[in-house]
């Protein structure tokens, strides 16, 4: 069996162009002239019929239309088994709501995950008779389709905004924000779409990886500031940028990892421009910009 991944979807939330932005990236890709990318998603197999999806956008509707690997194979016969959550947050679970028709899959995702969608009734519309919800604890291997393992396991991160006090803590480690280890026989693959800091002991379990889908939500960590989006940086949403001296190209050097793919990039982005400035450097430094359709192996 062969590890193959499908990225539905390379942008972080909001996707690219954002419906209210005018920012350059934006303006662009309403004119055509950089692609368009839907939020945060990837389909994951191990034998190319059964996939998982990690991650139900609200853009989900569009990504299952344009992957032909996730069309129905029957009258309500779908290579869809399950669907796995990282974490809360709206553009990582409003998906959930387009796949209530009735279909079978598993829901895997960690109590904490699990509660915050019971404590809102309209995830109810996903029938808990037909969608088999399965509590997945930290660092228990779970079989999400045959062949494939998924071991979730704490990143530094936050709560989703929606659950924010009056203090943030952006470094928390625990259910809220988790990574996942995707294992076959044969490879071991990353796919952390957040991340506030690459400590010891994550830089310690990616090293020597097969492949890696990583959190590339900003080029710099005040990125969103300089362009007059608004008054967040990147630590303040929970999330480590591309660049400087403590940003993710910097902290993967070295780490011997096979791949390594960005992925939950922010509308502004600088990357997100083919032939940007930023966007050679990442590449030079060994990194691939993930874009919507991409298959990746590893």
């Amino acid at each position: 069996m062969q590890f193959r991944a499908r990225i539905l979807g390379a942008a972080a939330g909001g996707g690219l162009p954002q419906w209210n932005c005018g920012c350059e990236n934006c303006r662009l890709a309403r004119a055509g002239e950089i692609p368009s990318q839907t939020q945060s998603s990837l389909a994951v197999s191990a034998d190319g019929e059964n996939w998982a999806i990690l991650n139900a956008s609200p853009d989900i509707r569009a990504q299952l239309a344009a992957t032909h690997e996730l069309h129905p194979t029957g009258l309500r016969d779908m290579p869809l088994r399950s669907v796995l959550l990282t974490n809360g947050d709206i553009d990582h679970v409003a998906g959930l709501l387009t796949l209530r028709e009735m279909q079978p899959f598993t829901l895997f995702a960690t109590a904490g995950i699990h509660e915050v969608l019971a404590e809102n009734p309209i995830f109810s519309a996903l029938n808990p008779s037909v969608v088999t919800r399965a509590n997945v604890a930290l660092e228990a291997p779970a079989e999400i389709v045959p062949g494939l393992t998924a071991t979730l396991f704490a990143v530094p991160g936050k709560v989703p905004l929606y659950m924010e006090g009056e203090t943030v803590e952006t470094d928390l480690v625990g259910e809220q924000t988790v990574g996942v280890e995707l294992k076959t026989d044969t490879e071991t693959v990353f796919y952390i779409p957040g991340c506030a800091l690459l400590n010891d002991a994550l830089r310690q379990r990616l090293r020597g990886a097969s492949l890696i889908f990583f959190d590339g939500t900003l080029w710099r960590d005040d990125e969103m500031v300089r362009a007059g989006l608004g008054q967040k940086t990147g630590k303040r949403m929970g999330h480590m940028s591309m660049s400087g001296e403590d940003g993710s190209i910097a902290a993967f050097a070295g780490l011997e990892i096979g791949r390594k793919v960005f992925v939950h990039m922010n509308n502004t982005n600088p990357v997100l421009r083919p032939g940007s400035e930023e966007r050679r450097a990442a590449e030079d430094a060994g990194w691939i910009i993930g874009q919507d359709g991409m298959e990746v192996t590893a």
